[in-house]
């Protein structure tokens, strides 16, 4: 009898890659995503994988590794498809060797991202023969089958998720590995060499065989109808199937959708011809309700079911039923509590010296570190995409120069980012002879998504010692002048004071480095030797010294805790960062030994 554990969607997919027999696996981490690729290294003796610098080269590398004939897979967030978009769109004219999986995981409702993006819209711009699985069951089972249709097309599949197929749970049933016939290397320059001549040619075979996919789909096992009561028909696909079923249980039937590009016309068109109504529930754009409406088929989809932000039975039931539920509330209706710097952050520390700065823009990125726009930091003025606070901050110093502006540009970002995609940026300003500030924030770990490994951290995905990017001399290498490198603590508020009032002084391009571990990381031996005092000490409060003048619940860390009356430090949370200790104007705060 066949083993049947929990799994969330993510830790299913990870199954499925190499359940189906693959051998290449390369992620760039971002929610919800993330847990596929960490899930991998149990797998290790029979697939390698790794994290890439971003998601372009996560791509790039599945695909030379499908190419050299073996299966293999990319995953990334939504907003990650955007940086890979431009292989993946050339892929889908090449075709492939070695079946190749591309994961995309959609973040309805914002959960953990700046945008809200349906991705299903880049099966059909680019081509991609798309899978959208509804259960942690159908992630696993979907992936294999993946893996076989992109062999048997000759073509890339995108695998569709969202947030709530990759977190949830289910009972999933596990197989055995079925090791994939490797494909020998043939040198095939009319196939792989996407020059213009072979790609008009390209371009011919890719519409046959989508004809061939769509002739496919009409037929598959995953596209079916389940009948009950006619009277409704639901169109659906993913998570929405779920939230479909909930809402009518056998009062309605369905087609469930797990292959939705290309969609199957003939199809969608004979289901809904045997049903009096047709509703079409899907979260976010109306992919499939236009697709219906194209065809001349009258349905019932947005704007009344809602077309952005995460949905849920309660939605769907409210909605199309008019039912409203007597104890759901929308997330946008509830109170917001904002997340905050962990207490002894070492991102602390530089917004509270910065933000005292005058003339600034601040450019924020995308990272733990953004939450510095927070009250009562309230230390960046901007948050765009990953690696943009260090191009931005050159653009708009450049632009404060041409106008006259006293104002002076920086940009933040954290080390995992600088490595993403902050190297090109700060290579612009120094090539064009800029004047911006970037601060690039060394705690030597991928934070927010984590703490995955990075290559300035000194380790692989798979636990293997690994060369680190050395950050000064990569900036030397691409010429930043030794004098505007500036590497502090960020913990010791006038190392940082001081390297601001150097770059806000100069006018070329200049570096703050500020290297300090992550709090909660789990500490390398490097760690140890390099920061010796880490979580070695606590602060306290002398209450007969302390004033309540509240300067150091300023710095908005989350171990100090106020009253009308008083301020207290909660000895579970304090890591000994010492930055309350250096504001408070009355020396009331002092260090002791953990």
């Amino acid at each position: 009898m066949a083993e049947k554990v929990i799994m969330s969607g993510n830790e299913a997919i990870a199954r499925g890659a190499y359940e189906g027999g693959c051998v290449f696996a390369s992620a760039y981490p971002g929610t919800p995503s993330t847990e596929i690729l960490e899930n991998m290294p149990q797998y290790k003796e029979n697939v390698y994988s790794e994290w890439a610098p971003n998601e372009k080269v996560a791509a790039e590398a599945a695909i030379g590794a499908s190419i050299a004939g073996v299966r293999s897979f990319c995953a990334m967030k939504h907003v990650g498809l955007n940086v890979a978009a431009d292989p993946v769109f050339t892929v889908a004219y090449t075709g492939v060797t070695g079946g190749l999986v591309i994961i995309s995981a959609d973040d309805p409702g914002q959960h953990s991202s700046q945008n809200e993006q349906d991705n299903r819209n880049y099966a059909k711009a680019a081509r991609l023969l798309m899978l959208e699985p509804s259960s942690s069951q159908e992630c696993k089972d979907y992936m294999k089958m993946a893996f076989a249709l992109s062999e048997k097309f000759d073509a890339p599949v995108l695998f569709h998720v969202t947030t709530r197929v990759c977190h949830s749970k289910g009972i999933v049933e596990l197989g055995e590995r079925v090791e994939a016939d490797y494909i020998p290397y043939e040198k095939k320059i009319t196939k792989y060499v996407s020059a213009p001549a072979n790609a008009k040619k390209m371009r011919v075979n890719l519409e046959t065989k989508l004809q061939m996919m769509e002739e496919y789909a009409n037929t598959c096992e995953i596209n079916q109808p389940e009948w009950h009561d006619k009277k409704i028909g639901v169109v659906t696909s993913g998570i929405s199937y779920q939230y479909a079923k909930e809402t009518f249980g056998e009062n309605a039937s369905y087609l469930k959708l797990g292959m939705t590009f290309p969609l199957p016309t003939k199809l969608i068109e004979d289901f809904c011809a045997q049903v009096e109504k047709v509703y079409v529930i899907e979260e976010m754009d109306p992919y499939l309700q236009e697709f219906l409406q194209i065809h001349g088929i009258e349905c019932v989809g947005k704007p009344v079911i809602p077309t952005f932000d995460e949905l849920n039975t309660d939605i769907v039931r409210e909605a199309l039923t008019g039912e409203v539920p007597e104890s759901y509330e929308s997330e946008l209706k509830s109170v917001v509590r904002p997340p905050s710097l962990c207490a002894g952050c070492p991102h602390r520390g530089f917004f509270q010296a910065i933000k005292k700065k005058k003339n600034l823009m601040i450019n924020g990125d995308i990272g733990c570190y953004t939450l510095g726009a927070n009250a009562p930091l309230n230390a960046l003025d901007t948050a765009i995409c990953m690696g943009a606070s260090l191009s931005m901050a050159h653009g708009a110093s450049q632009a404060y120069k041409m106008v006259g502006a006293e104002t002076k540009a920086v940009g933040v970002l954290g080390d995992s980012t600088f490595f993403h995609s902050g190297i090109t940026s700060i290579m612009d300003s120094i090539y064009n002879q800029g004047h911006s500030i970037s601060v690039i924030l060394d705690n030597r770990i991928t934070g927010m998504t984590g703490h995955q490994q990075n290559p300035g951290s000194g380790f692989t995905l798979m636990g293997k010692e690994a060369p680190e990017v050395d950050i000064p001399a990569l900036l030397k290498a691409i010429g930043m002048k030794e004098e505007n490198i500036h590497t502090v603590n960020p913990n010791i508020l006038e190392e940082v004071d001081k390297a601001l009032d150097a770059c806000i002084a100069t006018d070329e391009p200049s570096v703050i480095i500020t290297r300090w571990p992550c709090v909660l990381k789990k500490f390398s031996q490097q760690d140890l030797d390099e920061f010796p005092t880490m979580n070695k000490h606590q602060c306290e409060i002398d209450q007969d010294k302390c004033k309540n003048c509240k300067m150091c619940v300023k710095t908005g860390c989350p171990a100090l805790m106020s009253t009308k009356d008083k301020v207290e430090i909660d000895k579970t949370s304090c890591n000994g960062c010492t930055i309350c200790k250096q504001v408070c104007p009355f020396n009331a705060i002092s260090e002791v030994t953990r």
